[in-house]
């Protein structure tokens, strides 16, 4: 699973919209580093300017990963091939966090559909080295709703 993380930064050199297709592997990465534990109260908000923003549920998690967040930027790079973050930010938003521990990234059809719209060709292209068909699907659908929020953002 790690070789596949490292292969991604390659493949996204030439696609438009790299920024959300990076965002979107740097999300898998750290769902995989930090384990199910970890992503019970720390979630990836936002992947801006090699800065990983993640929404914790409370203080005490805040100050229990400050601590970790170096090693934790290591693990994530190492399993990625390449620095694609340098900076992990801890944000309090309790409200995130109970809402990804709810299943799906996805949190309603209407979302999915949207996610679906979001998925370029470029972007199917460049995941059809993933050979595994299941992560494939994965990948793009998270990448699909990494733009749809963006847009939210953007348009809110």
């Amino acid at each position: 699973m790690l070789d596949i993380f490292r292969t991604l930064p390659g493949i996204l050199g030439d696609m438009e919209g790299v920024e959300v297709v990076r965002e979107a592997v740097v999300f898998a990465a750290w769902r995989r580093i930090a384990g199910e534990s970890l992503t019970a109260h720390a979630v990836p908000l936002g992947l801006e300017n090699k800065t990983l923003r993640i929404a914790v549920s409370n203080l005490n998690w805040q100050r229990n990963l400050k601590d970790q967040c170096g090693q934790m930027l290591f693990k994530l790079n190492a399993a990625l091939g390449s620095p694609l973050v340098t900076f992990i930010e801890l944000q309090i938003d309790e409200q995130t966090v109970l809402k990804s521990r709810t299943g799906s990234l996805l949190p309603d059809d209407a979302f999915r559909a949207a996610a679906q719209n979001e998925i370029s060709d470029d972007l199917t292209q460049a995941a059809a080295a993933i050979e595994d068909e299941e992560l494939r699907r994965q990948f793009l659908l998270a990448a699909g709703s990494c733009l749809v929020r963006r847009k939210q953002r953007s348009a809110g």
